[in-house]
C-alpha cells in the first residue's frame, strides 16, 4: 500500500475552512427556508385571490421600437432632428432614439412629454391647454405640458406614450409621435 502525505498545514485550514461555508450555507438555507412572519406564515405558502389582481398590457420592446423609429423617420423626411422615447403604461422608458443632429435638451424633453401623454391618455397640446384652468398640473414632476406626445391606446386603455421634441414647434413634435402611434395600428 502506498504511502500517504500528510495535509500540509495550509491544506488542512483551507479544507476545513471550506467545510465551515457549506455548513454555513445549508444552516442559513435552513433558517431561511423556515423563516416566518410574525404571524407564523411563510411568505411562499400565501396565496393571491384572483379577484384581488388586476392584468395590464404592455408593448414589447419591438414595437416600441418600430414605433419610435417611424416617428423619427417622419422628421426626417421633413427634414427635422428630434429625439423620440417611448414609455410604458406605468412611465418606464422602454426606447428613446436620437435623431442625428438632434439637440441634447430633446432627449429628456421627448421622455417627459410621453410620460404626460400615457399619465393622462391624452395628447399633450391638448393637455397644455387645460394648464390654463389647472395652472399647477406643470408642477408635477417628470411632466412637459408642451405638444409632442401621444398616447397609445389598446382597448381603450392607455398602454404607452410616444414623445418627440425637437423640431420647432410642439405641432410638429406631436405630428411626429402620431406617426408613431398610426404604425402601430397597421
Amino acid at each position: 500500500m502506498p504511502s500517504r502525505k500528510k495535509p500540509s498545514s495550509r491544506s488542512r485550514v483551507l479544507l476545513g475552512g471550506a467545510a465551515l461555508a457549506v455548513v454555513g450555507a445549508g444552516v442559513v438555507g435552513t433558517v431561511a427556508a423556515n423563516a416566518a412572519d410574525s404571524e407564523g406564515i411563510t411568505p411562499a405558502a400565501v396565496s393571491v385571490r384572483g379577484g384581488d389582481l388586476t392584468q395590464s398590457t404592455h408593448l414589447t420592446l419591438d414595437a416600441a421600437t418600430e414605433a419610435a423609429q417611424a416617428a423619427v423617420d417622419a422628421a426626417e423626411k421633413d427634414g427635422r432632428q428630434v429625439s423620440v422615447a417611448v414609455v410604458d403604461r406605468n412611465g418606464n422608458t422602454i426606447v428613446t432614439l436620437r435623431g442625428d443632429g438632434a439637440g441634447p435638451q430633446s432627449y429628456e424633453s421627448a421622455e417627459r412629454k410621453a410620460f404626460t401623454a400615457v399619465s393622462w391618455n391624452a395628447p399633450t397640446s391638448e393637455l397644455a391647454k387645460r394648464l390654463e384652468q389647472a395652472p399647477n398640473l406643470k408642477d408635477i414632476p417628470g411632466t412637459l405640458f408642451l405638444g409632442g406626445g401621444a398616447p397609445v391606446t389598446a382597448k381603450g386603455a392607455p398602454v404607452a406614450g410616444i414623445g418627440v421634441a425637437g423640431a420647432p414647434s410642439g405641432d410638429l413634435d406631436e405630428k411626429y409621435a402620431q406617426a408613431g402611434v398610426a404604425v402601430l395600428g397597421h
